[in-house]
């Protein structure tokens, strides 16, 4: 069953059964209220009858004076009165053959009887006058009220729900479609993403939440999956194309060197560009190797409390012993007075290794210009600013930034091997954060970690 059919039978459901326990309530206690006071009413009645008919003339003529201004009569009202009766004969008395027998026995018992045959109400009463003699005052009479106007009552319920159950139907299938719309939006965008065209996202909606958590999760899975699906693709290709360069170099040199017999300088120098080159090759299989494995395989890396300004302080100490030339300014101004704001969940040694890469990138293109950090913490994110004014990356090779062994054409003077931004940002997104770059050529370049703050308590 579609999840929208069921939300429409779910709230039918509900409403339609709050609606008939509340129409049902209403409709047995008026009918209630009614069977009880038109008994009342009998009552009144009755008694004003005995005392018309069997007390003295002067207070009959009073209580006759009262019910003609005050009780107006009553649809096919009768009574019956038995005078100076004995209770043990009155069950059997030829006179009152036609009333029921449970309503005689129950006013012989209690003194006071009622029951009801269709439409029409008895009410019986054993009568004591002055002299002690009891009479039996029987009175009877149509209930207009529960004939008609629980009648009316029963059909404007019925009305009543018949509009309620369309209101309900159309409530239903619009509050349906308003819930599900988002969600088929998000399976009908996710359809089209495929291995073809992973850095598509689905758009996060501003309102709803529960939405805009679903699609925030899919964005962050298909950060997850792109980066995994450009590891895996990029390592064979960039292992064949990198490595195969150094090791060109030392067969190369190995084939020229023996082809012929040298002296021993000869071998000497042959040997120091063959150990050269296998440094270099040693160095892009680490770099090669530590960038697939940080393709977000979850269950290598341990997570736990990382405080971000010790952490930077870290990255200051290691940073400032490898470029000795460089300034690197920190900027703690927008720190909050709460430690717990500036913790994370993630892994110390792969965000010293990030951060460091940037850092490190920073001063070898700024030749020798301080480097700035800024930290600080907005909207339940820490962020990281690095911003150098060195030579800056240039606009029409912006896009290429984050493929593996890839440098800017600006940077032949500077030693690198395109591994440090991509590292980085995969590092950041096992983190669930975001790495942005914006340079100006020859003007610098500014990078921004966002990592979302550790949930910790004290």
């Amino acid at each position: 069953m579609k999840l929208q059919n069921k939300i429409i039978y779910i709230l039918l459901t509900a409403f339609i059964g709050y609606t008939l326990l509340f129409s049902g309530f209403i409709y047995y206690s008026i009918s209630r209220f009614a069977f009880t006071d038109f008994y009342k009413r009998l009552e009144i009645r009755a008694i004003a009858t005995a005392k018309i008919e069997l007390e003295k003339q002067k207070d009959s003529n009073v209580v006759q004076q009262l019910r003609q201004d005050y009780l107006e009569p009553l649809t096919n009202e009768q009574h019956i009165i038995l005078e100076d009766i004995e209770q043990e004969n009155l069950i059997d008395d030829r006179r009152l053959t036609s009333y029921n027998k449970s309503f005689l026995r129950e006013v012989v018992e209690e003194g006071i009887g009622t029951y009801s045959h269709q439409n029409t109400f008895f009410y019986g009463t054993i009568y004591k006058t002055e002299d002690q003699k009891e009479h039996l005052v029987i009175l009877s009479a149509e209930n207009y009220f529960i004939t008609h106007h629980l009648a009316y009552l029963r059909n404007l319920i019925f009305t009543s729900l018949a509009i309620a159950f369309l209101l309900i139907v159309i409530f239903s299938v619009m509050f349906s479609r308003k819930i599900i719309e988002p969600i088929q939006n998000i399976i009908k965008k996710t359809k089209k993403i495929g291995s073809e065209n992973l850095h598509m996202r689905l758009e996060v909606p501003e309102n709803n939440d529960a939405v805009r958590e679903l699609a925030q999760t899919f964005n962050d899975m298909l950060n997850r999956l792109e980066t995994s699906f450009e590891t895996q693709k990029n390592f064979i290709s960039n292992a064949s194309h990198e490595l195969n360069t150094p090791l060109t170099s030392i067969i190369g040199e190995a084939d020229v060197t023996l082809s012929k017999a040298r002296q021993p300088e000869d071998y000497i120098e042959s040997l120091q560009t063959i150990l050269g080159e296998a440094e270099k090759l040693q160095q892009k299989t680490q770099a090669l190797l530590l960038l697939a494995q940080t393709g977000f395989d979850g269950k290598r890396q341990k997570f736990g409390k990382v405080r971000m300004d010790q952490l930077i302080l870290d990255v200051k100490e290691t940073v400032e012993k490898i470029q000795t030339k460089n300034k690197i300014c920190l900027d703690f101004s927008l720190l909050p007075e709460n430690p717990l704001l500036l913790k994370v969940l993630g892994n110390e040694q792969l965000l010293h290794l990030a951060v460091s890469n940037i850092v490190l990138n920073a001063c070898k293109y700024s030749d020798g210009k301080p480097v700035n950090i800024a930290l600080a913490v907005m909207d339940g994110n820490i962020i990281i600013i690095v911003k150098d004014d060195g030579i800056g990356i240039p606009p029409d090779e912006m896009e290429y930034i984050y493929d593996p062994y890839f440098r800017a054409s600006n940077t032949i003077n500077h030693e690198g091997h395109g591994i440090g931004l991509p590292l980085a940002r995969n590092i950041v997104r096992i983190h669930d954060g975001e790495l942005k770059v914006s340079s100006s050529l020859n003007r610098g370049t500014t990078v921004e970690i966002r990592l979302p703050k550790g949930d910790f308590v004290l």
